[in-house]
């Protein structure tokens, strides 16, 4: 990374609304398994290999540099001072070495707040468990990267072979100039391009781009910042067109007497998840069969989104309802949605997302989900016309935002509120898509990766679900003083799987009659 870059808003966001009780990093718990022969040290492999390749990810050398006063979003900057023995680390398990006493080591470091004055990332290898297995947990702030731009990631640390391959590091590039008269040239330049751009064919000047000082003196950041609204206004003014018409399309959908019980259906009810978190975290991991998942959408008519939120559905109806706190009205999930064009790894942040009922107060598993079928179809009709605002909130820029921002959010976690005001959504559910092929790390084959995402206030469980060749591998996390053992949720979605399946299988007269 050879000069500055700003945080956008959305990626600064991660950072200002983080409190102890609430980090915003989001990770993973791999699973390898070393071959028969294997007599190297796996540890100091893995380190060497990653070091090696870090070129590919320079998010992963950069650290964060506040503007003077916090008046501004704060800019990731090369770190001079990295070692990438505080970032790898090697990790032990007490007995019994399993993958259950290395989820609750996992619920417990994902608790812990990522030092700031680092590039904002941790793996650790715990070596030594039963089968000849490898765990790896690792996390990586919100701030630097999203799902999306993580699959990139997967290029640097995950070969296709068992035999790591050789990644030539590139060739080092002159940097550019800063000087004042390479900025007035440049700011020039821009000008001269900003008026051109209506004569030149085009309707609207779609984008421009200005010098910035790439400076982090109180002077040069209220001239970057100039610059900066310059941009914004520009590229606000092409995007108006398309801005009207999503305002049109979300008032006609809201004043449709059809959309309305959909409107309703996102309302969500008060539950026990729905409470201000502790700075304690609870982990559990389980895996389905991808294929077999997806044979239940194919019947239903639906998607595998759909199929994973009836899975999560199905396990929070049945542990709420162990408890007698399963509410009359369908509770209600945050659905991340992404906003990343194809081919698109940079690392940043470039999502946005629905709130989409899951009919928790339907009993039967089919029907179930085929409301949640027609309930996330008119969720996402009414979501889509929203994403055009989307690139232009994500980075809007206030001078002052940052520190007011921070203020609030710790006035919001110490106040409690989230345990009095209207949970926005119960529950978190997201869908990554992941790598079909077998995937191997410094010779060892992957077995599973389990994400571990973030837990809020007033959302306390969080269901991540990462596909990897045949299997889904779901990932239960949340805040501790809510649920305390979320391994009893985790260990009730095979049961609700079979369930949804049995539902959707064909009738036995059907069976016989095709054999």
């Amino acid at each position: 990374m050879a000069d500055a870059k700003k945080l956008s808003s959305m990626d600064a966001s991660f950072l200002y609304l983080e409190t102890p009780e609430m980090p915003m990093h989001v990770g993973s718990m791999a699973i390898f398994r070393l071959p028969e022969n294997y007599s190297g040290n796996f540890f100091e492999d893995f380190k060497a290999m990653i070091a090696s390749r870090l070129h590919i990810a320079p998010i992963l050398k950069a650290r964060l540099e506040k503007a003077p006063l916090d008046i501004d979003h704060p800019s990731w900057v090369e770190d001079d001072q990295f070692d990438i023995d505080r970032h790898i680390f090697r990790g032990s398990l007490p007995a019994p070495c399993d993958r259950a006493t290395l989820e609750r080591i996992v619920g417990w470091m994902h608790a812990k707040l990522l030092n700031r004055a680092r590039p904002l990332w941790e793996f650790y290898v715990f070596e030594g468990m039963k089968d000849n297995e490898i765990g790896l947990y690792s996390k990586m702030h919100h701030a630097c990267i999203d799902g999306g731009a993580g699959a990139a990631l997967t290029n640097m640390i995950y070969d296709v072979t068992p035999v790591p391959r050789v990644v030539e590091k590139p060739l080092p590039q002159a940097k550019g100039g800063n000087e004042p008269r390479d900025i007035a040239a440049n700011l020039i330049d821009s000008y001269q391009q900003l008026w051109r751009q209506p004569f030149d064919g085009s309707s609207t000047p779609k984008t421009l781009d200005l010098p910035r000082s790439g400076k982090s003196d109180l002077g040069s950041i209220l001239f970057d910042n100039a610059m900066f609204q310059i941009e914004s206004t520009v590229k606000f003014a092409g995007s108006i067109p398309a801005m009207l018409k999503s305002v049109s399309d979300v008032v006609g959908k809201i004043s449709d007497p059809n959309s309305r019980d959909s409107i309703a259906s996102m309302v969500s009810p008060s539950t026990i998840l729905n409470k201000a978190i502790s700075s304690e975290r609870s982990f559990a991991g389980t895996s389905i069969s991808l294929s077999r998942a997806k044979a239940v959408a194919k019947a239903s008519g639906g998607k595998l989104n759909d199929v994973v939120l009836a899975l999560s559905s199905g396990v929070v109806r049945r542990y709420l309802l162990e408890r007698g706190a399963l509410p009359a009205k369908s509770m209600t999930a945050a659905v991340p949605i992404s906003l990343r064009e194809e081919g698109n790894t940079e690392a940043n942040n470039q999502v946005f997302g629905m709130i989409c009922s899951i009919a928790t107060n339907i009993e039967d598993p089919k029907a179930r989900l085929e409301a949640i079928i027609a309930q996330s179809t008119k969720s996402k009709e009414m979501s889509h016309p929203l994403r055009a605002f989307m690139p232009q909130v994500s980075n809007v820029s206030m001078l002052g935002a940052p520190i007011l921002v921070q203020i609030l959010a710790l006035l919001y976690s110490r106040s409690d509120l989230s345990n009095v005001l209207p949970p926005s959504a119960n529950i978190t559910v997201s869908n990554v898509p992941g790598p079909r092929q077998t995937l191997y790390a410094a010779g060892a084959e992957l077995l599973h990766i389990f994400p571990v995402s973030i837990s809020t206030h007033g959302i306390a469980l969080n269901i991540t679900v990462q596909s990897y060749r045949d299997q889904l591998d779901f990932g239960f996390i949340a805040g501790a003083n809510i649920i305390p053992h979320v391994q009893v949720m985790c260990d009730m979605l095979p049961v609700e799987f079979e369930a949804l399946e049995a539902a959707f299988a064909p009738p036995r007269s059907m069976t016989s009659a095709a054999e």
